[in-house]
């Protein structure tokens, strides 16, 4: 029974490599869009760090 778990898991996570590395017409695919998207999204991370926090030391004050 454990053998058609790996299987079925095998199976579903070469599925979604192959989705996410899809080229589409533009020739790009998912993973691309999210390795340019990446530099924005982490500086937008570290802005709302930075907020939690200066609102975690005001609350602590």
């Amino acid at each position: 029974m454990n053998i058609l778990k790996f299987i079925a898991l095998g199976a579903a996570v070469a599925y979604g490599v192959s989705y996410l590395t899809k080229r589409d017409a533009n020739g790009h695919s998912i993973v691309d869009d999210v390795l340019d998207k990446a530099p924005d999204l982490v500086n937008n991370l570290k802005k709302y760090g930075q907020d939690a926090l200066d609102k975690a030391k005001a609350k602590a004050v």
